[in-house]
Order: structure tokens, then sequence, then C-alpha cells
């Protein structure tokens, strides 16, 4: 509550995808009136919950819309260099605290498990055409620049592990829609054999709204940096493992070109680089800095395997997963190989 006794108001931008739907409700829970604008119609079931159907990006309505004056934002958009440039003084003007979605795909590649302070591939990557591009990993590690030399102190910086939620599952860069499909087609999936010993952190989307919502106007969090995850980490061989006993997926393993050849060449290079300097990477978690900020324990959250079950558990039938390019050049492999 505010020093008045009014109850203290959230936005949340582009709060209905993998961590939203597990953070709004969890915001509320704690007693926030939370306010979601997403471009999906929703129905909200909850007073303390409105869902607002508009683009976040139209500047016209979201200066209207800040003269609501919420005590935090939650922003879930993706911007380019140039969006944020022109957007984040406003959000931080206008809010008491600002929640900036990073992820842990900033850092760089290291023997020890991962800190805050850890290096971040922005600062120490060799990889000059790499540097030149605004890969995700990059563009989210300066836009975090642009907060932590601003003249602002009302920001926080996190930076989620791969989280896995409704009706979305990982397996290396592959997604939903390749990993349940190929499941629900009896068809096996392919999988680049470099990645397969790898260390890999997955955290459950509801594990990582929990955090989130404890570091919304924690006094702690301010003009910090937090990574959200577990700490535990599998390989992804175990991880596709998981798969296999949960929905029969079976896989095999191609080197790294033939992996990266399934997928469209206008997203090649970004499946190359997410591959190569992430997937690629062992994703080792210390996250005792969020669990002391937030009071909650490692032994509070969900593991893998048991989360992943769940979510898939409760995967409607009727789920419809559109095939793909990249299912249909998985296809011709296997049958090649089959032969």
């Amino acid at each position: 509550m505010t020093p008045t006794g009014q109850v203290k108001k959230v936005l949340v931008m582009g709060g209905t995808g993998a961590m939203g739907v597990y953070l709004v409700p969890e915001l509320a829970a704690l007693g926030y009136r939370v306010d979601v604008v997403s471009l999906d119609q929703v129905i909200s079931g909850n007073s303390n919950i409105a869902y607002i159907q508009a683009n976040a990006k139209d500047d016209s309505f979201l200066r209207k819309l800040l003269a609501n004056k919420y005590d935090a934002i939650v922003d879930f958009m993706y911007y380019s260099r140039k969006e944020f440039l022109n957007r984040y003084e406003l959000l931080l003007d206008n809010t008491s605290h600002y929640i900036y979605l990073s992820s842990y795909r900033v850092y760089a590649n290291s023997d020890s498990p991962i800190k805050e302070t850890s290096y971040r591939l922005v600062d120490v990557s060799d990889d000059m055409e790499f540097l030149a591009t605004e890969d995700y990993a990059l563009n989210k590690a300066r836009q975090e620049n642009m907060l932590q030399y601003s003249r602002f102190a009302n920001w926080t910086i996190v930076r989620p592990a791969i989280t896995y939620s409704k009706l979305r599952y990982q397996l290396v860069t592959l997604e939903a829609n390749t990993v349940v499909h190929r499941a629900r087609n009896n068809l096996p999936i392919v999988l680049p054999q470099e990645a397969m010993p790898v260390q890999a952190t997955m955290s459950w989307a509801g594990d990582v709204a929990r955090l989130m919502s404890r570091l919304v106007l924690n006094p702690a969090a301010y003009r910090d940096i937090f990574t959200l995850a577990t700490s535990e980490h599998r390989t992804w061989g175990e991880i596709a493992g998981y798969y296999k006993a949960i929905i029969g997926l079976d896989y095999i393993t191609v080197d790294t070109e033939t992996y990266l050849s399934f997928f469209d060449p206008a997203v090649a290079k970004a499946a190359r680089y997410q591959l190569l300097y992430d997937r690629c990477f062992n994703r080792v978690v210390d996250n005792s800095k969020v669990l002391q900020a937030t009071g909650l324990k490692q032994d509070d959250f969900a593991t893998i395997q048991g989360g992943l079950r769940q979510e898939v558990s409760a995967l409607p039938d009727n789920a419809v997963w559109e095939d793909s390019r990249v299912n249909e050049r998985m296809n011709k492999y296997v049958e090649g190989v089959l032969q």
C-alpha cells in the first residue's frame, strides 16, 4: 500500500507471454493492481488485473497510459537499439521503479558459475562480425548500458535464463512448434552433437515470476542487476532425455553445420549465434544474489524434469502446432538417414 493507503499499481508491458502469464497473477496475489498491455485480447477474471489490448510501442498511447502514475513498470517488450534509446527516459521519468527484461544470454563463456558480475559478450568478444550485429544478446547488453550510464537510479535489470512455460518448450535452439509437433507426430528431432554434453540452465516460468515479483519496489533491487534462474543445471543430452520420458520424443544428432542448414537463410545467422554463443556455453548459474534479495530458497523451485512434466501434462489435446520449414528439412534429412 502507498502512504495514503491506496493500492500500488504496476504496469506490465507485453505481459501475456511465457513469463507474464505467471507474473501478472503473482503480482495481483501480492496485493498490486495490475494493468497489462498486450496485442492479445484477454478477458480478466481477477478484479485486480486489467488487460488492455494495444500496441505498447505506440508513443501517443503510451504517454496517455503513463498518466495513470504507475508505481512500477515491468517491461517485457523487445526493442531495437534506437527504439529503446528513444523510450527509456520516458519510462523512467514516469514511475518509481522500472524493471527491464534482459537475458542471461548477455554473459560470455565461463568455467565458473555465472554471477551478475561475470563478463558479458559485448565486452569481451573478439568476433567483429558478431559485434557488428544487433544480435539478441548484444542488443540486450547495449540497452543495459543505457540504463547503467543514465542519470536515473530507479531501474532494475533482470536476466532470466531459458524459461519454459505454457506452450513454450525449448530444446537447444528449438521451440515448441518443433519439439511438440515432432513428438506428437512420432518423428525424431535432430539436434547438434556439439551441444549435447554442454550444461544448460532452464527455469520454470512460475519460479521466475516469483523472483521477479519480489523485486518489484524492493529497495534492495534499485539500480542493480539480477540473474533469475534455478541453480540446477543439466546437459542438453539429459534434457532431451526428459522430453523422451515425458512426451516420447526421440532424437538423433548431427554436426553443427548440418543442424544450422535446417533454418531459413533469414534466421540462420541468428540461430548460429544463439547456438555457438549460448547453447554451446556451459550455463551454470549462481543464484545466491537474487535469493537473498527476494527471500526465496532454491528448494522452493521446481526441478527441470518436474517442471517440464507439469507444463507438458497441462497441454490441451487440441493444441495445434503448425508445421514449419525446419520440420520439413528435418523430415528430409531423417528419411535419408533411415533409407
